[in-house]
C-alpha cells in the first residue's frame, strides 16, 4: 500500500500533481465545451423552428451530417482541416500575420462544442415544442414583447423539459474531452493515466485511478442534475 502512496506523490517522485493538473484540465475542457455547446445549440434551434427555409436547411444539415459521423471524425476533420484552411484564408487576405495560428487549445474546445452542438440543437428544439403554443398566445394576446415572452413565458418552462437532456450531455462531454487529447499534448485525465501507466508499468493501479475520478465526476454532477432538475419542477407533476 505505501508503493502505491508513493506512486501519487507530488512532484518528480510520484504522479500526484499531474492527476491533479490532468482532473482540472477535464473540467476546464468540459465546461468551457459545454457553454459553447449551448450557443451552438441555441442557435441550431432556432434555425430549426425559423419560418425561413433556408435556415431550417442549414439547422437540418448541420444537424444530420454531425449526427451521422463519428465524433472523433468530425473533430479531427475540424481541427486539422476546418482551422488550418481559415488560417490559410485570413493569411491571404492579410487579416493576420503569416506566423498566425490558432490557439490549440480553443481549435479543440470549438471543434468538440460543434458536435456536441447538434445534439444540444435537437434537445433544446424539443424542449421548445413541449411548451404549450396556448401560453405564448395568451402572452401574445395581452401584449406582451418578444423578449419578455421569450424570457418569462418560454424559457423557464423550456428549461424544464431540456434540462434533462442537457445534463446527460453534461456527462457525455466530460468523458470525451478525452478526444482531445489525439489532437496534441493535451494532458487531460485519460491522457495523464496513459502516461503514468505506461511508465510505471501499473496499469491496474492508475487506469482505475482514471476511472474513479471520472466516476467521481459522474457522482457529482448527477446529484447537482437532480437538484436543478428538482428546483425546476417545483408545483409541477
Amino acid at each position: 500500500m505505501d508503493s502505491y502512496w508513493h506512486l501519487l506523490a507530488w512532484g518528480a517522485e510520484g504522479w500526484g500533481d499531474e492527476f491533479a493538473w490532468g482532473l482540472l484540465m477535464t473540467l476546464e475542457v468540459s465546461m468551457v465545451s459545454y457553454a459553447v455547446a449551448v450557443v451552438f445549440g441555441f442557435l441550431g434551434a432556432a434555425g430549426k423552428l425559423s419560418r425561413h427555409r433556408w435556415l431550417r436547411l442549414v439547422a437540418d444539415l448541420y444537424t444530420t451530417v454531425v449526427r451521422s459521423l463519428p465524433e472523433l471524425l468530425v473533430i479531427l476533420l475540424l481541427y486539422f482541416s476546418v482551422a488550418s484552411g481559415a488560417e490559410r484564408l485570413l493569411k491571404y487576405l492579410g487579416l493576420v500575420d503569416d506566423g498566425f495560428q490558432f490557439s490549440p487549445f480553443w481549435a479543440a474546445i470549438v471543434a468538440l462544442a460543434f458536435v456536441s452542438g447538434a445534439f444540444m440543437t435537437e434537445v433544446l428544439r424539443s424542449a421548445y415544442l413541449a411548451v404549450p403554443s396556448g401560453q405564448i398566445e395568451a402572452a401574445v394576446s395581452i401584449g406582451m414583447r418578444p423578449r419578455k415572452i421569450m424570457t418569462r413565458v418560454i424559457l423557464p418552462q423550456m428549461m424544464r423539459h431540456a434540462v434533462p437532456g442537457m445534463g446527460n450531455l453534461w456527462l457525455s462531454i466530460t468523458k470525451e474531452s478525452a478526444i482531445i487529447s489525439v489532437l496534441g499534448s493535451f494532458s487531460e485525465l485519460l491522457y495523464t493515466g496513459y502516461r503514468a501507466a505506461a511508465g510505471t508499468k501499473q496499469y491496474i493501479f492508475f487506469y482505475g485511478l482514471t476511472a474513479v475520478l471520472f466516476l467521481l465526476i459522474t457522482l457529482v454532477s448527477v446529484l447537482a442534475i437532480s437538484r436543478i432538475e428538482k428546483h425546476l419542477n417545483r408545483g409541477h407533476r
